[in-house]
Protein backbone atom coordinates (compact mmCIF):
# COMPACT_ATOMS: atom_id res chain seq x y z
CA UNK A 1 0.00 0.00 0.00
CA UNK A 2 1.21 3.49 -0.78
CA UNK A 3 2.44 5.45 2.21
CA UNK A 4 2.32 8.90 0.65
CA UNK A 5 -1.32 9.79 0.06
CA UNK A 6 -0.87 13.42 -1.00
CA UNK A 7 0.52 12.26 -4.35
CA UNK A 8 -2.21 9.63 -4.65
CA UNK A 9 -4.85 12.29 -3.90
CA UNK A 10 -3.55 14.40 -6.78
CA UNK A 11 -3.58 11.36 -9.09
CA UNK A 12 -7.16 10.53 -8.11
CA UNK A 13 -8.32 14.11 -8.69
CA UNK A 14 -6.71 14.07 -12.15
CA UNK A 15 -8.27 10.68 -12.98
CA UNK A 16 -11.70 11.91 -11.85
CA UNK A 17 -11.42 15.01 -14.01
CA UNK A 18 -10.09 13.13 -17.04
CA UNK A 19 -12.80 10.48 -16.64
CA UNK A 20 -15.61 13.03 -16.80
CA UNK A 21 -16.96 12.12 -13.36
CA UNK A 22 -19.15 14.42 -11.33
CA UNK A 23 -17.30 14.63 -8.02
CA UNK A 24 -19.19 15.04 -4.79
CA UNK A 25 -16.77 15.98 -2.00
CA UNK A 26 -18.47 14.16 0.85
CA UNK A 27 -17.73 12.85 4.28
CA UNK A 28 -16.63 9.25 4.89
CA UNK A 29 -19.34 6.63 4.61
CA UNK A 30 -19.31 5.85 8.31
CA UNK A 31 -22.45 3.78 8.67
CA UNK A 32 -22.20 0.92 6.21
CA UNK A 33 -25.19 0.63 3.93
CA UNK A 34 -26.80 -2.79 3.68
CA UNK A 35 -24.73 -3.67 0.61
CA UNK A 36 -21.27 -2.17 1.03
CA UNK A 37 -18.64 -3.65 -1.25
CA UNK A 38 -15.01 -2.88 -0.36
CA UNK A 39 -12.32 -2.72 -3.03
CA UNK A 40 -9.33 -4.95 -2.24
CA UNK A 41 -6.69 -2.23 -1.81
CA UNK A 42 -4.14 -4.77 -0.61
CA UNK A 43 -3.98 -6.61 -3.95
CA UNK A 44 -5.34 -3.92 -6.27
CA UNK A 45 -4.13 -0.64 -4.82
CA UNK A 46 -4.49 1.40 -8.02
CA UNK A 47 -7.54 3.68 -7.62
CA UNK A 48 -7.59 4.07 -11.41
CA UNK A 49 -8.81 0.48 -11.69
CA UNK A 50 -11.61 1.24 -9.21
CA UNK A 51 -12.62 4.33 -11.18
CA UNK A 52 -12.39 2.39 -14.44
CA UNK A 53 -14.95 -0.06 -13.05
CA UNK A 54 -17.24 2.90 -12.26
CA UNK A 55 -16.72 4.33 -15.75
CA UNK A 56 -17.55 0.99 -17.40
CA UNK A 57 -20.79 0.89 -15.39
CA UNK A 58 -21.59 4.38 -16.70
CA UNK A 59 -21.46 5.82 -13.18
CA UNK A 60 -21.26 9.59 -13.28
CA UNK A 61 -21.38 10.60 -9.61
CA UNK A 62 -18.44 9.64 -7.39
CA UNK A 63 -18.07 10.62 -3.72
CA UNK A 64 -14.51 11.63 -2.85
CA UNK A 65 -13.23 12.29 0.66
CA UNK A 66 -9.74 12.92 1.95
CA UNK A 67 -8.58 13.78 5.43
CA UNK A 68 -5.53 15.81 6.37
CA UNK A 69 -3.85 15.08 9.67
CA UNK A 70 -4.40 18.26 11.68
CA UNK A 71 -3.12 20.02 14.78
CA UNK A 72 -6.66 19.73 16.19
CA UNK A 73 -6.49 15.94 15.94
CA UNK A 74 -3.12 15.93 17.70
CA UNK A 75 -4.35 18.30 20.43
CA UNK A 76 -7.44 16.20 21.09
CA UNK A 77 -5.30 13.07 21.34
CA UNK A 78 -2.97 14.86 23.79
CA UNK A 79 -5.93 15.92 25.92
CA UNK A 80 -7.20 12.38 25.91
CA UNK A 81 -3.74 11.14 26.84
CA UNK A 82 -3.55 13.56 29.79
CA UNK A 83 -6.81 12.14 31.15
CA UNK A 84 -5.97 8.52 30.39
CA UNK A 85 -5.48 6.41 33.49
CA UNK A 86 -2.79 3.94 32.57
CA UNK A 87 0.68 2.86 33.69
CA UNK A 88 3.60 5.27 33.36
CA UNK A 89 5.21 2.96 30.84
CA UNK A 90 2.11 2.89 28.66
CA UNK A 91 1.72 6.66 29.06
CA UNK A 92 5.29 7.18 27.83
CA UNK A 93 4.70 4.82 24.92
CA UNK A 94 1.63 6.82 23.89
CA UNK A 95 3.59 10.08 24.24
CA UNK A 96 6.40 8.74 22.01
CA UNK A 97 3.90 7.53 19.42
CA UNK A 98 2.06 10.84 19.41
CA UNK A 99 5.31 12.81 19.12
CA UNK A 100 6.43 10.64 16.19
CA UNK A 101 3.06 10.88 14.43
CA UNK A 102 2.81 14.65 15.04
CA UNK A 103 5.48 15.10 12.36
CA UNK A 104 2.80 14.22 9.79
CA UNK A 105 0.66 17.27 10.55
CA UNK A 106 -0.73 18.63 7.29
CA UNK A 107 -0.28 15.37 5.38
CA UNK A 108 -3.18 13.45 3.86
CA UNK A 109 -3.85 10.49 6.15
CA UNK A 110 -6.87 8.83 4.50
CA UNK A 111 -8.65 8.73 1.16
CA UNK A 112 -12.05 7.36 0.24
CA UNK A 113 -13.77 7.06 -3.13
CA UNK A 114 -17.22 5.55 -3.44
CA UNK A 115 -20.13 5.24 -5.81
CA UNK A 116 -23.55 3.64 -5.78
CA UNK A 117 -24.68 1.19 -8.40
CA UNK A 118 -27.78 -1.04 -8.39
CA UNK A 119 -28.42 -0.85 -4.63
CA UNK A 120 -24.77 -1.43 -3.73
CA UNK A 121 -22.18 1.04 -2.51
CA UNK A 122 -18.69 0.41 -3.85
CA UNK A 123 -15.85 1.72 -1.70
CA UNK A 124 -12.14 2.32 -2.22
CA UNK A 125 -10.45 3.31 1.05
CA UNK A 126 -6.80 3.70 2.04
CA UNK A 127 -5.01 5.05 5.09
CA UNK A 128 -1.37 5.63 5.84
CA UNK A 129 0.24 3.17 8.26
CA UNK A 130 1.02 5.99 10.69
CA UNK A 131 -2.64 7.09 10.72
CA UNK A 132 -3.73 3.51 11.39
CA UNK A 133 -1.24 3.50 14.29
CA UNK A 134 -2.78 6.77 15.55
CA UNK A 135 -6.30 5.30 15.40
CA UNK A 136 -5.15 2.15 17.21
CA UNK A 137 -3.61 4.29 19.95
CA UNK A 138 -6.89 6.22 20.34
CA UNK A 139 -8.80 2.93 20.55
CA UNK A 140 -6.43 1.67 23.24
CA UNK A 141 -6.83 4.88 25.25
CA UNK A 142 -10.59 4.57 24.98
CA UNK A 143 -10.37 0.95 26.13
CA UNK A 144 -8.66 2.03 29.37
CA UNK A 145 -11.50 4.34 30.28
CA UNK A 146 -10.84 7.65 28.60
CA UNK A 147 -10.86 8.36 24.92
CA UNK A 148 -12.72 10.66 22.63
CA UNK A 149 -16.20 10.54 24.10
CA UNK A 150 -17.10 14.19 23.48
CA UNK A 151 -18.88 15.53 20.42
CA UNK A 152 -16.40 14.96 17.59
CA UNK A 153 -17.06 18.40 16.14
CA UNK A 154 -16.00 19.26 12.62
CA UNK A 155 -13.69 16.26 12.32
CA UNK A 156 -16.55 13.82 12.25
CA UNK A 157 -14.75 11.64 14.79
CA UNK A 158 -11.92 9.22 14.37
CA UNK A 159 -13.57 6.37 12.55
CA UNK A 160 -12.04 3.55 10.64
CA UNK A 161 -13.71 0.74 8.74
CA UNK A 162 -10.55 -1.31 9.22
Amino acid sequence: MRKELDTLKTEIERTLEDGGFVVFHGIPRMAPPPSLVHWDTERQEDPGMFLDAARRLDVKLVVFHHRKFSREMINRAQESLENCETSRETQREYERTLKKISAYEGFTCSLEISFDYQNNTYLYEVMTPWYEEFLEMLDEMEDVGEGLTEDPGPLGGYYSNN
